[in-house]
């Protein structure tokens, strides 16, 4: 998987950076949200609870996906901005009690 930052714009008033971007993905299925968050943090340098995937689009037939990440100041300003639906979807999955015999 490889990703290209197609715009990346500061958003004062909203306490962001919004990065539009660009999922290759020729030998894969396509990538989660998750995967592509991950991805997203490293080249960013941001930390994982800062930055947000909003949408991502695949397109038809091509293995492609477009989408939209933000990147906030803080934690307050995502949790205070940001709709459940998006949070949720953003967050890792909790550890299974491994240790549970």
């Amino acid at each position: 998987m490889e990703i290209k930052i197609i715009e990346k714009k500061e958003n004062p008033l909203l306490n962001r950076t919004e990065i539009k971007f660009e999922c290759e993905y020729p030998t894969e299925g396509t990538p989660t949200i998750l995967d592509v968050k991950h991805k997203l943090v490293a080249l960013e340098d941001s930390s994982n609870d800062l930055l947000v995937v909003d949408s991502m689009k695949p397109s038809y037939g091509v293995p492609t996906a477009f989408g939209l990440a933000k990147i906030y100041d803080s934690t307050e300003s995502l949790a205070k901005i940001e709709t459940k639906s998006v949070i949720a979807k953003n967050e890792e999955p909790e550890e299974e009690a491994e240790d549970a015999e």
